[in-house]
């Protein structure tokens, strides 16, 4: 059992919305640039212990890579820093937006 929620595919923009949640790509720039969920903000699992007051405890964040691992480890990272978090099942590759 992981210690924040796993958001099937088919309910990323439902988790977003009911818990007013940002999306947190965790890939690297050219994968971003390949494509990205709406209104991501970027910052990748290499930056995140330098960049994490950047992020708003008060914000749920829904964390998201091309297959789910990257943004798994993030969001442990962020859980076990005070935030809100979950993590996108399966990643870009899930949605169809990444092979």
């Amino acid at each position: 059992m992981s210690v924040f929620e796993e958001v099937d595919a088919d309910d990323w923009q439902s988790w977003i919305d009911d818990n007013a949640a940002i999306v947190l790509d965790v890939r690297e720039p050219d994968e971003w640039e390949r494509g990205t969920l709406p209104e991501a903000v970027l910052i990748s699992q290499g930056e995140i212990v330098e960049k994490v007051d950047e992020l708003d405890k008060g914000t749920p964040i829904l964390c998201v890579c091309r297959s789910g691992n990257r943004s798994s480890n993030v969001a442990m990272f962020l859980h076990f820093n005070g935030f809100q978090v979950a993590n996108l099942q399966g990643g870009m590759k899930a949605l169809g937006l990444q092979e």
